[in-house]
Formats: structure tokens, sequence, C-alpha cells
């Protein structure tokens, strides 16, 4: 299945294979870096697909082609036999057009693996016997600050359906979101960089350009920033432990907008021009910056372009966030929309 080469963008769109369409309307992107495994779901040609997730590689094209994505904590599913991108951020997880689907395929994952070294050695939880349980007790917020602003209104509009489907009232703050994103981007393109700086040397002119400027430009950031963003994660790692106790579950956009149009480079978001490959990633990015569980779920929107939320929680809680979207399904709020 097609995807940005090494993973390594928003849109699916690379020199190699050329673009991936998305399945709801052809002129416009899928979404990436995984959008081949979104796009297939969504068309119905597979009913479940495995893709990565660095910066919201899952959870991007998840939202914009309309099919559930799900990336869980940093290390719960091995990564071996995956070719990685940056080794402290890869995740892998399932897209699926239903809960159950994706609990199902989670639960069949789950494993301690000695390939993976970053594999956790926690015994499987099973997620599929608790779908049903419901969400009486759960203490259920609203992003706001950083994940509240810089999203078309339609987007926002998504996350306060799901929030008022819930009886969700109160708001959460992460703290130092942007912060956190400039600090994902360092770590990604120094790792990045130095993976495949062998390989840049002898065989520069086999990268996508796209790929091969970013890869260049990471080999240049300075050993200091690393650390610095290194030491800042675990920072903002804590600082999120703080909120999760006081929440068991966080609401925030999945994307900023629908899915832009094939070959797009600037789009227009809450009135300010951006660069359409970056801000695509603008709210999954420092959500997978410390390895949380999310599933990003696709609200019901007949006849428009499909749009996602993220359901969040604290690590190694990923069956009370499929619990939620279980819920959710069942009312009706989410669901995952057929090709017309």
């Amino acid at each position: 299945l097609n995807m940005d080469e090494y993973a390594y963008g928003f849109v699916t769109e690379n020199s190699h294979y050329g673009a991936t369409h998305n399945p709801h309307d052809l002129t416009r992107i899928a979404g990436g870096s995984s959008g081949g495994s979104a796009a297939a779901v969504a068309a119905g040609l597979v009913p479940i697909t495995l893709g990565s997730d660095t910066n919201g590689s899952i959870r991007v094209p998840a939202a914009l082609c309309g099919t559930f994505g799900f990336k869980p904590t940093y290390g719960r599913l091995s990564r071996a036999g995956v070719f990685l991108f940056s080794a402290s951020l890869d995740h892998i997880g399932p897209f699926a057009r239903s809960v159950r689907d994706i609990a199902t395929i989670f639960d069949i994952l789950q494993g301690v693996d000695p390939t993976d070294p970053v594999c956790s050695n926690r015994l499987p939880e099973l997620c599929v016997p608790q779908l049903n349980e419901g969400i009486d007790g759960l203490r259920i917020g609203v992003a706001d600050g950083y994940f509240a602003q810089g999203a078309e209104p339609e987007v926002l509009d998504a996350v306060a359906k799901v929030a008022s489907s819930l009886n969700v009232t109160a708001s959460v703050t992460i703290p130092e979101a942007k912060r956190a994103r400039a600090a994902a981007y360092i770590i990604t393109a120094n790792e990045g960089s130095n993976l495949h700086l062998d390989n840049l040397r002898k065989r520069p002119d086999d990268f996508d350009p796209a790929t091969r400027d970013r890869f260049l430009a990471g080999a240049l950031i300075p050993g200091t920033w690393y650390i610095q963003a290194q030491r800042f994660r675990q920072w903002f790692r804590d600082r999120v432990r703080e909120v999760f106790q006081d929440v068991d579950i966080i609401l925030a956009p999945t994307t900023p907008c629908v899915a832009p149009l094939l070959g797009q480079e600037k789009m227009v978001i809450a009135g300010e021009e951006v660069l359409v490959r970056p801000n695509l990633g603008l709210f999954t990015q420092p959500l997978s910056f410390i390895g949380l569980p999310v599933l990003s779920v696709p609200i019901h929107r007949p006849g428009q372009m499909p749009l996602g939320v993220q359901i969040i929680a604290a690590p190694y809680h990923e069956a009370m966030i499929l619990r939620v979207a279980a819920v959710l399904e069942e009312q009706g709020i989410v669901s995952a929309p057929i090709v017309s």
C-alpha cells in the first residue's frame, strides 16, 4: 500500500508511486503517511490494514478518509519488521471501519516481543470483552487552548458534537503543546536523518526530493537542540501525567480541516495561510511525542468530507478509549462513511 517515503509526510504524495487519492473525492489527498492503508479501508478494498504513526501518520489519514485509526501506547505493539523512521517516536496501529474491528486486531497484535527492544513487557489486556462496559464514572474533558485554535469551524463543531453526545462540559488544558510539537519536529528530523545518513551520502538521487531535503536539514540540527528537545519531552510527559490525575479521557480534533486538494501546497486555516504538509499534524504531534494512546474516530457527516476526533487516554488505557468509541458508535455519532 502506498505511503509517504519512509513515513515522512502527511499527504501520501511521493515521486516513486504517485499520490494516493481520497476515496470520497478523487481530487483530494488521503493524508499520510499511511495514506494507502486508510484509503484501502475507506474504499472497502480490505477490512483492516496496519500503519505507522510517528507524528500522526495513522490518525491524519484515518480522519481525512473517514476510518477509525488507532495509535496505541508507545511500545504496546511490536514494530518488528518495520523499517523505522524515528526510533523513539514510531508506533504501529490498525485502521478499520468499526470499533469492534479495531479492538479485535489490537487484541490479536498485543504481546511481548523480544525482537523489538522497545516493545512493552506488559501482559495483553483484551479490549473486546470490555467494549460494552459503557462510560459511567469516566471523567472526560475537551482539550482547550492549543487544541481549540487554528482549526476550521466545522472541525471544532465536530469536537463539540462528540462532547455533547457524551454530556461532557469540562475542559482540559494540555500545557505547552505548541512547544511539544516543535520538539517533536527536532527529534523526528534528527533521528530520521541519522538513520538514513549513509544512503543520503551514497544514493541521494534515489530519495524522493521532498524527503531528501528534510533529511538533509535534519542532519544539520545541532546535537544540543536534540538533547534539549529530549529534556523538554520528559518535562512535558510529567505535566501531562498530572493532567490525567484529574481526567480519564481527553477529546481533541484530529486535523485542522478536511482533506486538501492533491498537489495543494498552502491552505487557509482560521483565516491564516499555512503550508499543507506540516500543518495537517498540528493536533496529532504533541500526543505521539509522549506516546499516548489515541484513537481517531470518523464523525457521522453524510454528504460531507470526512473529519475525525481524537479520543486520548493515559498510557496503557486503550480499553478505556475503545469503550468511549463504542458508545459514540452506538449513538450514531461516529461511523465510517460508505464511498458513493
